[in-house]
């Protein structure tokens, strides 16, 4: 049975990383309610390669 209702999975991706140009990426899987939140989605994670807290943003 397919799930119903409004709540989507996202991936996050790291902005500092993908604008420093190092090797690999920083992702996260999420959900989130797209009636609620219709922009996207902007969250402070960690970045196990840059060893600090950073912005993810939900890519496509």
């Amino acid at each position: 049975m397919a799930k119903k209702g409004n709540r989507v999975q996202v991936i996050l991706e790291c902005t500092e990383h993908k604008a420093s140009g190092t090797k690999g990426t920083s992702r996260y899987i999420t959900t989130k309610n797209r009636k609620n939140t219709t922009e996207r989605l902007e969250l402070k994670k960690y970045n196990p390669i840059l060893k600090k807290y950073t912005v993810h943003r939900e890519i496509k």
